[in-house]
């Protein structure tokens, strides 16, 4: 299993820098990742967020591709209902041939009425859109209404769905899913081969809610505070634009204790033999090929950013590639599990997909 890394850009009021300056340590940390064996990278997009969020992805992406050679570069996700399709398809092209065929789209239907109602589209139809931006996309790389064409291809797209029927529109598509949860294994599998696409083809990769440290007592005080910020930030904002009640003050110690079968709302915190037994188990039995981990949490600062990556680098990213394939070859998309891994208590955060609610939707 390869392991990634995930950056939002958020700049919170609480540990304001200079934007400049944190986009171009971001490009640094990139190049960093890269140095350390990090396999991909991956960004987001939400708008209107009051600590900056990223709203861009795919332009973040293309400086990537120039100060880099091997790592992969990934959008989890571009809230595809709030582009047009050949948008999307002609930045996407371009960051594919900057980086010489590295990029990963991940499409997501997003989920914030003020997002759909600053870019006028439509909040009610945004699954549906969703799925048509991956088939237009596709077909104006066949046809060649947009020009130039990506490097690679077949240009992975990755649908952001994170729940049962999230997970069945992206077997329908025939593209892969952009979840690590095993749980949307049988749903994926089942819709791939309805829609007459070989189940052994299915592909799934995603996000985990989750911190690796060496000493996790000494780390946690700084990390709780941090993710504190950022789960209230995720709920302040997802709750603009509607008429649901203030969210309570985030539990760091309730998210640590969470599962991640109950509740989207989970954060794995400890030692990196602790975090891959969580996430061996959690993506057991599914074609989870990678997985990628915030690199930092909301206004954390460059070395401490800096630390985390190498951590994933050099004690977690081992041994999730030393578990070997998830998965049995061949069987006809018979898929058959590997036993699940002892686990220890931890918890999370809210997903990124989807808002963390209805589980179906990234974005």
């Amino acid at each position: 299993m390869r392991t990634g890394l995930y950056f939002d850009m958020r700049n919170p009021a609480a540990w304001r820098r200079d934007p400049a300056t944190l986009y171009g340590e971001f490009l640094e940390l990139c190049q960093e990742a890269e140095r350390l064996g990090i396999d991909s990278v991956w960004v987001t997009e939400h708008h209107g967020f009051d600590d900056d969020y990223l709203p861009a992805p795919l332009t973040l992406l293309a400086a990537v591709a120039a100060r880099t050679t091997r790592i992969r570069l990934g959008t989890g996700v571009v809230v595809a209902p709030l582009h047009r399709a050949a948008e999307i398809a002609e930045q996407a092209a371009v960051v594919d041939i900057l980086s010489n065929g590295r990029l990963d789209l991940g499409l997501g239907a997003g989920y914030r009425p003020t997002e759909f109602a600053l870019y006028e589209a439509s909040m009610r139809t945004r699954y549906a859109e969703n799925d048509a931006r991956a088939r237009e996309v596709r077909e104006l790389w066949r046809s060649g209404a947009v020009t130039p064409k990506p490097v690679q291809p077949r240009l992975p797209i990755w649908m952001g769905y994170l729940g049962p029927k999230g997970a069945r529109r992206a077997g329908l598509l025939g593209e892969n899913l952009l979840s690590a949860d095993a749980r949307n294994w049988e749903p994926y599998r089942a819709a791939l081969a309805e829609a007459g696409h070989d189940p052994a083809g299915g592909r799934m990769a995603g996000g985990v809610q989750a911190w690796v440290t060496d000493d996790p007592e000494r780390d946690w005080p700084v990390v709780s505070r941090h993710l504190a910020a950022q789960v209230d930030s995720y709920a302040r904002h997802a709750r603009q634009g509607t008429t649901l009640p203030p969210a309570r003050p985030a539990d760091p110690e309730r998210l640590r204790a969470r599962e991640p079968r109950a509740s989207l709302d989970y954060f794995f915190y400890g030692t990196a033999p602790d975090v891959a037994a969580r996430i061996l188990d959690y993506t057991a039995g599914a074609p989870v090929e990678a997985v990628y981990l915030w690199a930092g949490l909301a206004g954390m600062g460059q070395d401490v950013v800096a630390r985390h990556m190498k951590t994933i680098a050099t004690q977690l990213a081992p041994l999730l590639r030393a578990a070997g394939p998830r998965l049995s070859s061949g069987d006809n998309g018979n898929r058959v599990p590997l036993p699940a891994a002892t686990a220890h208590p931890s918890g999370g955060i809210p997903s990124e997909h989807g808002g963390g609610r209805g589980g179906e939707a990234a974005g």
